[in-house]
């Protein structure tokens, strides 16, 4: 049995990065070669050095909503509303704090402008609302929401760009695909300029993404489900570069859990779009994906696993542990790492 608590290690609270790096691409970056099991010291715009002309770059081009709300009820009590599914023009599904004041057909106010009543309640606890509002939805969500942070980066971020990444286009996540963070436009250009392929795909990160898993035994967990898309013109792209030799590098875990739901077992992947809750742990053969680009993950997360899946548990342990001496950042606003 592969356990859960198989994937913990020690974390001083002090190197969860609170902060992006300024600029992005002066993270620092650990590169785990896995031919040979070492780790060597770099920065992020060091990863050049790494990228082969006929290789491909797949990012993940979401955009975060500014999906937190504030609020108050018609007796005037504060409430907190998440964004999390958009299911039809002006319904959402969503979660709210303090829930116990979120009861069905309960009004939530959150300004002039733009108000939701609650018109469900669902099996996890979690609403159905239905917005009602003056102008464009969006942009009121623009002026009025508030990125939807990690619970565990507790200082205010001043500019929301910087929970995005520079070539996000598609809004619909609720977090960040945050491996992505560290690119800026000038380093894709200089990588485009050296013949590699960039590749876009869509997966609309969920808060799942930072659910624990509570299950003992790691094979019993069930993923939460995400919206994937990959484009005919991606797909073309992807596959001509796996039929010359070249290599895959995926941008973050997003990125290759796209890849390797639309690969089929030859590595060759076709366009499609849908819902994918595929679990990606130790024990899992890889079609698509080569080499991975990613920041540091919580312990016993799925993330961590996925990670763990691309060369071992034990191997990455060890390099988690060298970048606890070597004081690296972790988490969404940390630093990078490298697996090729």
């Amino acid at each position: 049995m592969l356990s859960t608590k198989m994937f913990d290690y020690y974390l001083p609270q002090e190197l969860i990065a609170q902060t992006p790096a300024e600029p992005r691409d002066h993270s620092r970056l650990p590169v785990y070669n896995r031919a040979d099991k070492s780790t060597g010291h770099r920065h992020f715009f060091d990863i050049t050095e790494y990228l082969h002309p006929g290789d491909a770059l797949v990012i993940n081009d979401t955009r975060v909503l500014p999906a937190r709300l504030f609020g108050t009820t018609e007796n005037g009590g504060a409430m907190q509303v998440l964004l999390l599914n958009r299911k039809d023009r002006d319904t959402w599904e969503v979660l709210v704090k303090p829930g116990k004041k979120a009861r069905i057909g309960a009004k939530i106010t959150f300004s002039q402008e733009l108000a939701c009543t609650v018109t469900d309640i669902l099996d996890d606890g979690q609403r159905l609302v239905r917005f009602e509002y003056k102008g464009v939805f969006e942009e009121i969500l623009d002026r009025l929401g508030q990125m939807p942070l990690p619970p565990y980066i507790t200082e205010r971020l001043e500019d929301k760009e910087r929970y995005q990444t520079v070539y996000s286009k598609i809004t619909g996540s609720a977090a960040a695909p945050t491996a992505g963070l560290h690119f800026t436009k000038e380093m894709l250009e200089s990588i485009k300029a050296m013949g590699v392929n960039i590749a876009y795909v869509t997966l609309h990160v969920g808060l799942g993404t930072f659910r624990p898993v509570k299950v003992e035994d790691v094979s019993e967990h069930k993923m939460h489900s995400e919206f994937y898309c990959i484009t005919d013109q991606s797909a073309r792209r992807i596959n001509a570069v796996k039929e010359r030799g070249g290599r895959i590098f995926a941008v973050g875990t997003t990125s290759t859990r796209v890849l390797e739901t639309a690969a089929d077992e030859g590595g060759r992947v076709k366009q499609c779009s849908g819902w994918t809750d595929i679990f990606i742990y130790p024990g899992y053969r890889f079609k698509c994906v080569d080499c991975l680009i990613t920041n540091f993950h919580l312990p016993q997360s799925t993330l961590i696993m996925l990670v763990s899946a691309l060369c071992s548990r034990e191997e990455i342990l060890k390099v988690y542990q060298t970048a606890v001496e070597e004081r690296y950042r972790f988490f969404s606003f940390g630093d990078a790492m490298l697996i090729i």
